[in-house]
């Protein structure tokens, strides 16, 4: 996600899924750049932009239309998103910011607020302006010196030096740049140009730090910076019809100056991150903006730590929803109810629940209480509850239909008297044996076939007092024969208890193992976070003379820094005994 403030009508033109964007695109204005999104946002974000947003649904739109005329075009941020033109996986959404300093506005506090919801939503920042870069093209920056009063990292009062973490990094393209890189007869580079336009003037007059404070706060809050500077794309009698001219009717150094900007762009930005280094997807970046644009509304200022907080509800809620959509549709490929025994069902269950985790781990972020993981475990267990039912009752159906079957030529002949004979009670429980060894040999029943059958036989128990039988039965056969199918229930009863007794445990285990690992991933993220704030801050020289106790700051933070790493060694050494306890 690029943002781009600028002094111009900013405009920003489509570029293909499949390919980087034109050099017309960049002479547009569109000075993009490519973080990791898994996805897009669902919808168009219009909550930043009332006036216009441009429809994230719409990937065959030309893109950002050009303003060639003195009234500003765009208004409020525009979006667009599309695959990235070199990472797979990664989705590169530009922010197209209205021109800062409209004169028809009249209301510099809307400049404010867009600027600081470029820096809160952007991993890259592009700021453009014309000519060179001077003391009036500092003065319209002015922004950069109000960050600290309209964003703040936590609820409770900071060290500003804090914003560093959490800032993007910071290009300057300066258009329409005809001057030479020459500084005291010495050819320089783009980058040096922009160092020393941010040099401090020693002194401490009023004056002296009018001119200091911009270069104070770009220095400062921007410890990632670089420059960019562009020729005129064309002829002044063709800056008006930029759209319609074809890329070889551009200047050949414009279009070499936009492909080196390009490269740099695509291999440096990082992906857009929130604390503790969950790095942003497209739905994630659809609520922060809605958050961030609610709490200006509000009269609030924009809280990073408490927007984490409000995004990690929505999207934890929605990783629990993701969670149990994942195992239903697993349960739907891997199930084939009913199953021969519970261990089987159980393993299928256990599959889709492992994919349902994961699912849910690789969305969930900062649910510090294990609330939400609780709630996708009531949620599967609830799901494991009734999976058995299902199966119980898709076995019972099952059985029900082989016994009523198998037992029509049984039950006809005992209403046509076939057995009302002496001897007769004895041929109805051979051929009740036959059927009960038909029904045992029938594929498929499942674990509902022998509780089934006693039942089936339990109703078939007063047929004998139906027949005349003499000499009377032997009661103490059937009795035997009914004492152990009851005893041999009983033991499924009892194992079917322990293998679900198992599966909790198992489900238990697999929880925390998932837990454990999503931990010392989040772990990693947040060392790897602060270490790299820490190199940023060692990359901020000493303020000079406009502020005081800067000689111990750089051995300061070499020291935290060996700190960190020493106990990031300890914590490797101690991760073999180290345990994690997961209650539910």
């Amino acid at each position: 996600m690029t943002v781009q403030p600028s002094s111009a009508s900013p405009r920003a033109s489509l570029c293909q899924a499949d390919q980087p964007p034109s050099f017309q695109s960049l002479l547009r204005g569109k000075l993009a750049h490519n973080p990791r999104y898994s996805c897009c946002p669902s919808r168009p974000l219009s909550q930043i932009c009332p006036q216009r947003s441009l429809p994230l649904s719409a990937p065959l739109s030309p893109g950002f239309s050009l303003g060639s005329t003195i009234q500003s075009h765009t208004k409020g941020i525009w979006m667009w998103c599309l695959p990235h033109p070199s990472r797979a996986g990664h989705t590169l959404v530009l922010l197209d910011t209205e021109g800062l300093g409209d004169v028809e506005k009249g209301n510099t506090k809307n400049d404010t607020w867009i600027f600081a919801l470029a820096v809160l939503l952007s991993s890259t920042l592009v700021y453009n302006s014309r000519g060179t870069i001077n003391q009036q093209a500092m003065e319209q920056l002015h922004y950069v010196t109000e960050l600290t009063e309209l964003i703040k990292v936590k609820p409770v009062e900071e060290d500003s030096a804090e914003f560093v973490r959490f800032f993007p990094a910071f290009v300057w393209a300066v258009r329409d740049f005809v001057l030479q890189l020459v500084l005291d007869g010495q050819e320089i580079t783009e980058d040096e140009y922009l160092e020393n336009a941010l040099k401090l003037k020693p002194g401490s007059s009023k004056q002296d730090q009018h001119y200091n404070l911009p270069r104070k706060c770009i220095r400062q809050f921007f410890p990632a910076r670089k420059c960019f500077g562009f020729v005129p794309p064309a002829g002044w009698k063709h800056l008006a019809r930029l759209e319609e001219l074809r890329e070889d009717e551009l200047e050949p150094e414009f279009q070499e100056q936009v492909a080196q900007f390009c490269r740099h762009v695509w291999e440096t930005s990082k992906p857009k991150t929130l604390l503790g280094g969950h790095v942003v997807t497209g739905a994630m970046l659809g609520n922060l903006a809605v958050t961030y644009v609610d709490a200006i509304r509000s009269g609030a200022v924009p809280c990073m730590e408490s927007a984490v907080l409000a995004l990690a509800q929505i999207e934890n809620s929605a990783a629990v929803g993701e969670a149990v959509a994942v195992y239903e549709e697993q349960l739907e490929r891997r199930a084939a109810l009913p199953t021969e025994s519970v261990q089987e069902l159980l393993e299928v269950h256990a599959q889709c629940e492992r994919e349902a985790l994961r699912a849910f781990m690789a969305r969930a972020f900062k649910d510090d209480e294990q609330q939400y993981q609780r709630h996708l475990k009531d949620k599967l267990d609830s799901k494991r509850t009734e999976l058995c039912r299902r199966n119980e009752q898709a076995s019972s159906d099952r059985c029900t239909a082989a016994l009523r079957e198998l037992s029509q030529e049984l039950e006809e002949r005992v209403r046509e008297g076939s057995y009302s004979v002496p001897g007769g009670y004895q041929r109805f429980l051979a051929d009740q044996r036959e059927m009960v060894e038909k029904y045992q040999r029938v594929p498929g029943k499942g674990i509902m076939a022998a509780e089934v059958l006693q039942e089936f036989l339990k109703s078939k128990e007063t047929v004998p007092l139906a027949l005349t039988m003499w000499p009377p039965p032997p009661a103490e056969r059937a009795r035997a024969e009914a004492a152990e199918r009851e005893a041999q229930l009983s033991q499924e009863m009892q194992a079917k208890t322990e293998q679900l007794l198992q599966d909790q445990e198992r489900s238990h285990e697999e929880h925390v193992r998932q837990l454990t690992a999503k931990m010392e991933e989040d772990r990693r993220q947040l060392l790897a976070e602060q270490e790299r704030a820490l190199a940023l801050k060692l990359q901020v020289p000493a303020p000079g003379p406009w502020g005081a106790g800067t000689g111990t700051e750089l051995p300061r933070l070499q020291q935290q820094m060996q700190q960190m790493q020493e106990m990031q060694k300890k914590r490797k050494r101690r991760k073999r005994r180290r345990w994690y306890r997961f209650g539910f």
